[in-house]
């Protein structure tokens, strides 16, 4: 756990860019309404964690999961966020699926173009050794002819 309270908030970044985000452009926000959102929010996460983690305890588990948050977010009376919460984690997993399929499909490229590689460097080396051979063939009936 955390040693400062002040190690729980969140980055003050990330807390202004989604004050930005929320707001109409043109309205200021104070320094110390920024300091009172973050901390707000981290309490927030801290309380929906504490909850989430409940659900995983009654389970007899050790890790939160998705159900857990939505369950947590049902208890707590956040009932209007839970579609929208659903909504971000389907996208979520939508993108996750993505990279994998992608990162998956450059690993396969890299190993057929790396095998093509092989199999062209193969080839090159095997014709290089045949017109090493072929010369050597060569000089030698060159030497009949000359005796």
């Amino acid at each position: 756990m955390a040693e400062r309270p002040e190690d729980l908030n969140l980055p003050n970044a990330v807390i202004t860019r989604i004050i930005k985000e929320a707001l109409p452009d043109g309205v200021n926000v104070s320094k110390e309404a920024r300091r009172a959102i973050s901390q707000a929010a981290s309490v927030f996460v801290l309380y929906a964690t504490s909850c989430a983690n409940n659900f995983a305890m009654k389970a007899k588990r050790k890790t939160l999961n998705a159900g857990d948050v939505m369950a947590a977010m049902e208890e707590m009376e956040f009932e209007r966020f839970l579609q929208p919460l659903r909504e971000a984690l389907e996208a979520y997993k939508k993108g996750q699926k993505g990279k994998k399929e992608a990162s998956e499909q450059k690993r396969k490229d890299k190993k057929k173009n790396g095998t093509e590689e092989n199999d062209k460097s193969r080839d090159e080396e095997e014709d290089e050794h045949m017109d090493e051979e072929q010369d050597g063939e060569n000089e030698g009936d060159e030497e009949d002819v000359e005796n």
